[in-house]
């Protein structure tokens, strides 16, 4: 497996003050996901992390392990819409038990999710080069943009594999029997 550290979260924000969404670009991005070890990137269109409005595609593929979270230092509500693939959503309670678990995806009747702050949640893909496009407040800061959970392991933690594996168990995908 790849080196988390030698590799971005992000491919390089855009130079340009007008950025035309484009196949290339989402082929691009579904590329860099592909090589990831953390099979998925941001790509940003948004000028740098000090923004006030981050606006980015998030590209997955199965298997990627994003720790339960919610955004509350500041409050930051997201949004998402599923361009291709399909995504699932997963809310919690402060405990940790399931609250309700929506499935996104471009060719279905749900085809995105806002999160208020505050709301303990993951998102995973049940299909490859699933792409999103996300809106959320910024500036970004690493310390403080996401609260994880803590009664989830963190993300790299050899029982995050299985802990994924429920929640595809929970959510019906059938990407585990594949």
């Amino acid at each position: 497996m790849k080196n988390l550290k030698n590799y971005p979260l992000a491919l390089e924000n855009p130079k340009d003050n007008v950025v035309l969404i484009n196949r290339d670009i989402i082929e691009q991005a579904i590329k860099a996901s592909r090589e990831s070890p953390r099979k998925r990137i941001i790509y940003p269109f948004h000028k740098s992390d000090a923004d006030n409005l981050h606006r980015m595609l998030n590209v997955f593929q199965p298997m990627s392990y994003v720790q339960p979270h919610r955004h509350i230092d500041p409050p930051k509500a997201e949004s998402i819409i599923v361009l291709t693939g399909e995504l699932v959503c997963v809310e919690f309670d402060d405990r940790g038990e399931t609250k309700n678990i929506n499935t996104l995806s471009a060719e279905a009747y749900n085809i995105g999710i806002d999160i208020e702050p505050g709301i303990y949640h993951t998102i995973f893909a049940s299909r490859e080069d699933t792409v999103l496009f996300e809106v959320k407040p910024g500036p970004y800061k690493k310390s403080s943009d996401k609260d994880f959970a803590p009664w989830a392991p963190p993300e790299g933690a050899d029982s995050s594999k299985e802990y994924l594996a429920n929640l595809y168990r929970l959510s019906g995908s059938g990407i585990l029997n594949e």
